[in-house]
């Protein structure tokens, strides 16, 4: 007996890692689809809307100054990363994470260069610095806010993304242009720094959830992600580390392993509700944080977390700016442009061949073992008798229930590779179920994307 039970364990793990490369092969399939037929499509009636399907990009082969510094951050965390991140005292870890992020993140960047990479990307026709100058009163233009949001107001309609967005997006940069950091160059160091720290709160997250043991092996996978490609440089990655530090705070809470769990959960709330007031969208990692809850056995966070919310929403609303109304004319807003024309039957599985890139095929093939899991996992999640991969899987399940809400709702017909940045954060540490002897092989294949990603197209944030 004892035979059988040896023989037949390295053939189960060798059929394992065979659905893990065979599901990594259907998700580069699909971005190789997405590619073919959206050319085809664009090519035959520009209905895409973009140049390079199934992103917001271009064909542009090149090098640049953040090229050697690219290459040399991914060979440091392939090579040490997963041993320090086994062997580094905790905190030194999560420091190190977000560190090793931000360097991963900057030296993307700056394969574009200074200027394009990173100082003008937040300058465009589209972006929110365009419109500081209409915020020297803030008073009147929150509530003429929703006045400018549609198309027939003419020259003083908003930009695509600050009408997109509610107006704690914009203000942000307002802030920092308040306190003498205006310009592109701060508001990219401001999106680069805060985004990369999404790390961080992932990690705090992982430990009082599953365990320390899953946060350390899901570490170099949330450092190397190629999903940096879209933090460096867009708004859309700062609004992912306030989502991400929500739901950390929000686990600390749950689990009560934080001296001040009640401070915990009122600070969650409070994070939650600037994350609504940042992207109209984002009220859909409700859903992790509803996972949270039920992974953790315990609703105690709950009414502090939604006295946090509530107050945010009151402050915006006082102040003149109605989130429902402001909703209600983005859908009409997004149909006046170019969501009008691209179409859902493309970008329903477009898209998610938009988050295969962002996220990488090590986490595709870890989110494999995710569903393979899901149901013995759940189970026991429900019998509370679940192991801290069971708990780690309900989360990745989550964040995966969540991108395929916004998938079908159709507010997301393109340019997911930036917009979703809030929920693919939450589906890199699948890949920390991969075997740790192939980590390094994972971690190569995220570093080798992101980087062809950057050096071969012109991406568009």
């Amino acid at each position: 007996m004892t035979t059988r039970v040896t023989t037949r364990a390295p053939s189960g793990r060798r059929a394992a890692r065979r659905a893990d490369l065979l599901a990594a092969a259907l998700g580069a399939l699909l971005v190789v689809l997405a590619a073919v037929v959206g050319t085809v499509i664009q090519h035959a009636n520009g209905s895409l809307r973009v140049n390079w399907p199934p992103l917001y990009a271009s064909w542009s082969p090149h090098l640049g100054p953040g090229t050697p510094a690219a290459l040399a951050v991914a060979v440091l965390v392939i090579a040490y990363g997963p041993p320090l991140a086994a062997r580094l005292p905790w905190r030194v870890l999560v420091l190190a994470g977000w560190l090793g992020s931000m360097a991963w993140t900057w030296s993307l960047a700056l394969i574009d260069g200074w200027g394009t990479g990173v100082a003008r990307r937040l300058t465009t026709e589209y972006e929110y610095l365009t419109v500081i100058r209409r915020f020297d009163h803030l008073g009147p233009a929150l509530r003429d806010f929703t006045h400018h949001i549609l198309l027939h107001h003419g020259p003083d309609s908003w930009p695509a993304h600050v009408a997109g967005h509610p107006p704690a997006a914009v203000l942000t940069f307002v802030g920092l242009d308040r306190i003498g950091l205006g310009g592109g160059a701060w508001a990219g160091i401001w999106c680069i720094t805060l985004g990369t720290s999404a790390t961080a709160a992932v990690l705090v997250a992982l430990r009082a959830l599953a365990d320390e043991t899953a946060a350390r092996r899901a570490a170099p996978f949330l450092v190397l992600a190629p999903a940096a490609v879209w933090v460096g440089t867009s708004a859309d990655g700062y609004f992912a580390a306030v989502a991400a530090w929500a739901l950390a705070l929000l686990t600390l809470a749950a689990t009560r392993s934080v001296r001040a769990p009640s401070a915990a959960a009122l600070a969650a709330g409070l994070l939650f509700g600037l994350t609504c007031y940042l992207s109209y969208g984002l009220t859909l990692m409700a859903l992790i944080a509803a996972a949270v809850l039920l992974v953790s056995r315990t609703a105690r966070p709950l009414p502090l977390a939604l006295a946090g919310a509530a107050a945010v929403a009151l402050v915006f609303t006082l102040a003149g700016f109605d989130w429902w109304e402001g909703y209600r004319l983005l859908v009409e807003r997004y149909y006046q442009g170019a969501a009008a024309v691209r179409p859902y039957a493309y970008w329903i599985w477009g898209n998610l061949a938009c988050t295969v890139l962002i996220t990488g095929l090590a986490s595709v093939a870890g989110l494999r073992r995710v569903l393979a899991a899901a149901p013995p996992a759940l189970r026991r999640l429900r019998h509370g008798q679940a192991a801290a991969d069971d708990r780690l899987a309900a989360v990745v399940l989550a964040a995966l229930a969540a991108l395929l809400a916004a998938d079908l709702s159709g507010m997301s017909k393109a340019e997911t590779e930036r917009i979703w940045l809030p929920f693919a954060v939450w589906l890199l540490p699948a890949a920390a179920l991969l075997p740790a002897a192939r980590h390094r092989h994972w971690l190569a294949a995220q570093a080798v994307l992101a980087l062809l990603v950057n050096h071969l197209l012109y991406t568009g944030w």
